[in-house]
């Protein structure tokens, strides 16, 4: 292994005819298989995913959940897919309590009560049926020969797979079959799935049908259930994915765009609102600007871990207050009222979430194709390889995204029965409203239209996602390119709440990080592969002048931006 394993000193990638960005070299290559035989951005998507299952079990899989947001060229709207699934109908907290889980705060990570029924597959067949072009059975095409023939494993996705072979894999129920004699392949070693070639070739003949009912469903559940959970066939039948209306906030003539609760795409709107009312230093890394951008995400944090929920689920809650609170989390003015909560001189641990008026391991990738259509798409299992539980004979783990319920009766998070918990995956979008831009600033943001396209882009990565969305966000608003934006050493608020330490990434000067500390921040220096957790994103901005299109892929993974000849 590279003594270093995240050098990088790529330029962006150009093009005109589409273009994908992921995290590994094989799934864009699918991408760009799809966009070639004349798919489209949701087309080429679903190829991406499905390529992503065989090649980064590490992170994702039809096993896990997925949100995407659809940018559509010939109406300049946008659509929002939510791809997770729910908890099982028998789960209850007395059922968790009489199992000696409670008291706590959440379950145990890797227990098969945190396996909440897998929506990917769902997400996949319903994001080409409402903006796909070509059938499901060519589009899955790609995978399947990758599952079926083996592939080469990269050298960051084989360095975490084996890790997790020694730590997980082994000990989970059929977790084996993900392995080479119960190791992790090796960097350049074939890898062959034919499992979940097996799976893929039952959902191209018969669509999501065919994992939620039949053989599929009946392995889940057995497997499920031979572990100690309860999950049953009716909780596969019951699933459906819900298209949503998209989140937003606007900043300096740009609207950045987020799938709304259960996921926590809204922390990243809070901050950038929060922010909206100070003067940014320009550089990136300058210890003024990197305290306010971390202030303003605690806050964030403060607010999000309360709020945010399954705002479809109504027992014991009332969903329509909680439903309301999300637009006035979004307020200017409320903004406005909690910023005056950051002090610019030091930090502040201890923020509370404020009362608005009503009125992981994951991969993210990103495409536009050849017409202006863009989707922003994130799938994952969770922790690695989620529980690391895999049906018997079908080649993918179960997620264990459940982990993230709170265990709290009162808090609106609360564990329960085919409930969708706090969810961290998030993709992210960035429309130009041309209506709000000055003729003097940069060419690239000048727009006749509003609601254009400007970018495709995401940060994966647990409580990463909102944090790296607010990062690469204002590099991009600031005119850096996509490939800049991405290398630029990131900050993190470990755990994802207010009161959190900072980890500031090899590459943020020493006098930075000194600076960031006597201003009251726990902060730590991260270097080497624990990199990992500052993410990997990926971003495909399009020209609105001239439709070129400018990709950027995250030197923290394998992956790649590649565009169509």
């Amino acid at each position: 292994m590279p003594k270093t394993p995240y050098p990088s000193r790529r330029s962006p990638v150009m093009g005109r005819r589409g273009m994908v960005a992921s995290s590994q070299p094989l799934a864009t290559a699918a991408g760009l298989d799809i966009l070639a035989k004349g798919g489209n951005a949701a087309d080429a998507s679903v190829a991406v995913a499905a390529a992503l299952n065989v090649t980064e079990p590490t992170s994702t899989g039809i096993g896990g959940d997925m949100f995407a947001l659809y940018y559509e060229a010939a109406t300049g709207q946008i659509t929002a897919l939510n791809g997770s699934g729910r908890a099982p109908a028998a789960l209850t907290l007395e059922r968790i309590k009489n199992e000696g889980l409670l008291p706590g705060p959440e379950l145990p990570p890797y227990h098969p009560y945190t396996i909440t029924v897998p929506g990917a597959c769902a997400g996949w067949c319903d994001l080409l049926e409402r903006h796909g072009s070509l059938d499901l059975s060519t589009v899955l095409a790609p995978a399947i020969r990758l599952a079926e023939e083996g592939f080469p494993v990269a050298p960051v996705t084989a360095y975490f797979w084996q890790h997790a072979a020694e730590r997980q894999l082994k000990s989970a129920l059929n977790g084996v079959e993900l392995t080479i004699e119960g190791r992790g392949p090796k960097s350049g070693e074939i890898f062959r799935n034919p499992g979940l070639a097996r799976t893929l070739k039952k959902v191209a003949q018969s669509g999501k049908k065919a994992f939620y009912e039949g053989e599929i469903a009946e392995a889940i559940v057995s497997t499920v259930q031979e572990a100690g959970g309860c999950l049953s066939l009716d909780d596969l039948a019951a699933h459906t994915s819900t298209w949503d209306t998209p989140i937003s906030t606007s900043y300096g003539g740009l609207r950045l765009w987020e799938c709304p609760p259960n996921g926590q795409g809204i922390t990243a709107l809070i901050a950038i609102n929060l922010l909206e009312g100070f003067d940014l230093p320009i550089d990136p890394l300058h210890p003024d600007r990197l305290h306010l951008e971390i202030e303003a995400l605690r806050l964030a944090f403060a607010d999000a871990r309360r709020y945010v929920a399954d705002p479809r689920y109504s027992e014991g809650t009332d969903v329509l207050a909680i439903s309301k609170v999300y637009p006035a989390l979004l307020s200017k003015s409320y903004a406005a009222e909690r910023r005056r909560l950051i002090d610019p001189r030091k930090a502040t641990l201890d923020q509370q979430h404020g009362v608005p008026l009503a009125g992981s391991d994951t991969v993210y990738f990103c495409v536009v194709d050849q017409w202006g259509n863009a989707c922003s798409f994130i799938n994952s299992n969770y922790m690695g390889f989620g529980t690391g539980i895999v049906p018997k004979g079908w080649g993918f783990t179960l997620q264990n995204r459940g982990h993230n319920f709170s265990l709290d009766p009162t808090h609106p998070n609360v564990l329960a029965p085919r409930k969708r918990p706090y969810h961290t995956i998030i993709p992210a979008m960035i429309t130009i409203d041309g209506r709000a831009l000055n003729t003097d600033q940069k060419p690239m943001l000048q727009s006749e239209h509003a609601d254009e396209l400007f970018a495709a882009f995401g940060v994966m990565g647990g409580f990463m996602q909102p944090q790296g969305h607010l990062q690469v966000f204002l590099a991009l608003a600031q005119g850096l390119d996509p490939q800049s934006a991405l290398d630029l050493p990131r900050f993190c608020i470990e755990g994802g709440t207010a009161g959190g330490g900072v980890a500031l990434e090899e590459g943020i000067p020493i006098e930075t990080i000194a600076n960031l500390a006597a201003r009251g921040h726990p902060v730590r220096h991260v270097s080497g592969w624990e990199r990992a957790l500052f993410g990997r994103g990926q971003i495909i901005v399009r020209d609105p002048q001239t439709g070129v299109l400018i990709g950027g892929s995250d030197p923290r993974a394998d992956g790649c931006a590649m565009t169509l000849l």
